[in-house]
């Protein structure tokens, strides 16, 4: 596992691949990589991502801990208003979004932002959708026996008095931690993940937004990416996907990116 220093005044790592689609680009400023989406529809996907795991199967994805993500970036509108998913981290891309492979359940470590309508409460005590740091391992063994009584307890979570009472234990054992960050993302901030092997830690601008994170195993691959997409997922069983109009322009500008293994 090399270091990787991207400060985009020069050409782009070999490493990247470039994932545009649907009205969505990657715009050099000759200073910064900007991540636009101009003129999306309710009808088609539009994205504008960086990643390493295009084509790659799951087992050879290049990242695992420890090591540490610093990234500087801004978004064009403050959360509420931004629309669409976006972020930057590292996942085992569950849902063949950039190629064929057999769907799983999600691993992540990473800084996610969700606009509404989405509405994601896999933390009871995090909103289900804003800009967020982020961990979920639902790929450990005590995922399948979970997965053999899921259905009763959907049922039972859409009793308000049971929801908090049969989720949370549900929630250590996916290893699911949100926390909401601080600051507008319409300025400038210093974003820093530390993947440990057993722990994770998150600061924006070298403050703790959320520290002994549970952390997810590897290997997982690099993302960054504005979309146009939104999801429902509740523990009580709303699941809902789509795709939201961006008629004006909208991005996410980033001009450091580093990603270092660490002791």
């Amino acid at each position: 596992m090399r270091i990787v220093r991207e400060d985009f005044r020069t050409r782009l790592d070999p490493r990247w691949r470039r994932y545009e689609v649907g009205g969505g680009r990657l715009e050099p400023t000759g200073a910064s990589l900007r991540f636009v989406v101009a003129g999306a529809t309710a009808r088609r996907y539009a994205d504008a991502q960086l990643d390493d795991y295009q084509g790659v199967p799951r087992r050879r994805f290049p990242w695992r801990p420890p090591l540490r993500l610093t990234v500087r970036a801004r978004f064009s509108h403050p959360s509420g208003t931004l629309r669409g998913t976006a972020g930057f981290g590292f996942w085992n891309d569950p849902f063949m979004m950039t190629g064929a492979r057999v769907p799983t359940l999600p691993r992540a470590v990473w800084f996610f932002y969700a606009s509404p309508p989405s509405d994601m409460r896999l933390d009871l005590e995090v909103p289900g959708w804003g800009w967020k740091a982020a961990t979920i391992d639902a790929l450990r063994p005590i995922a399948l026996p979970l997965a053999l009584i899921a259905p009763l307890a959907v049922l039972a979570m859409n009793l308000r008095p049971l929801r908090t009472r049969l989720w949370r234990p549900i929630q250590r054992a996916l290893q699911i931690q949100e926390s909401t960050l601080p600051g507008e993302m319409t300025e400038w901030h210093t974003y820093q993940l530390t993947w440990g092997r057993e722990r994770s830690r998150f600061e924006v601008d070298g403050e703790p937004v959320l520290d002994q994170a549970p952390s997810p195993r590897g290997p997982l691959g690099f993302v960054m990416w504005l979309d146009n997409q939104y999801m429902v997922i509740t523990p009580w069983g709303r699941v809902r996907w789509g795709l939201l109009e961006v008629p004006s322009q909208q991005w996410m500008e980033v001009d450091r990116l580093e990603i270092e293994p660490i002791e």
